[in-house]
């Protein structure tokens, strides 16, 4: 994606984190001749073999699943929060904005299965289930409802290279970064407080 230099990300660690804080995303592909897209779980993991991928599924029923081995190039896409900026916030004429921040993942698709597919659907229950009173474990639950795996195409996806981007108003001065700040603030939006809070982050 197109990304000016001054909003480039290139903080590994932080990259990591933020896929993972926002793991569902976009898996974009070439399927039956057009561009493809499908909004799924995209969990950032370490595979059986050390290696760290993406992994992923998507249901049988979708086309997608059936280009993945003619063409196995794909994008993953992850959103973050977002916030409108006004340009009535600064203490100079200007054009209104966007501040947001997401990352665009380039690999190379892999169907699996057997030990590597329990393992990728282990490591994504495990994640959303460990704050639950009564988690679901995959190893506890019966055949009858394991044979559901059936319907899925599972997948890791190998990556190759990673864009970040985190538009926070970094060509704005201080005066006016924080004059953007208190403005979101007032706002009745998660979205522009968690942007508020990642300019906060962002300057300091």
């Amino acid at each position: 994606m197109y990304i000016p230099e001054l909003y480039k990300n290139e903080n590994a660690e932080e990259i990591k984190s933020f896929i993972k804080n926002n793991s569902f995303g976009i898996l974009v592909n070439q399927t039956q001749g057009k561009l493809w897209g499908t909004h799924i779980p995209l969990e950032l993991e370490t595979n059986l073999q050390g290696k760290e991928v993406l992994f992923g599924h998507i249901s049988k029923e979708n086309p997608q699943g059936n280009s993945f081995e003619d063409n196995n190039e794909v994008l993953a896409i992850f959103n973050g929060p977002h916030s409108y900026i006004s340009s009535s916030w600064y203490d100079h004429e200007n054009v209104p904005t966007w501040n947001y921040i997401a990352v665009h993942v380039y690999g190379k698709v892999r169907i699996i299965d057997g030990d590597e597919l329990l393992f990728a659907m282990k490591k994504l229950v495990d994640k959303h289930e460990s704050a639950s009173k009564n988690p679901v474990r995959i190893e506890r639950l019966s055949s009858e409802t394991m044979n559901q795996i059936k319907g899925i195409t599972a997948f890791e996806i190998e990556i190759t290279e990673i864009q970040a981007v985190s538009k926070l108003s970094q060509n704005r001065d201080d005066k006016n970064h924080i004059a953007i700040i208190s403005e979101l603030e007032k706002k009745n939006d998660p979205n522009a407080h968690s942007i508020a809070q990642a300019m906060k982050k962002q300057r300091d």
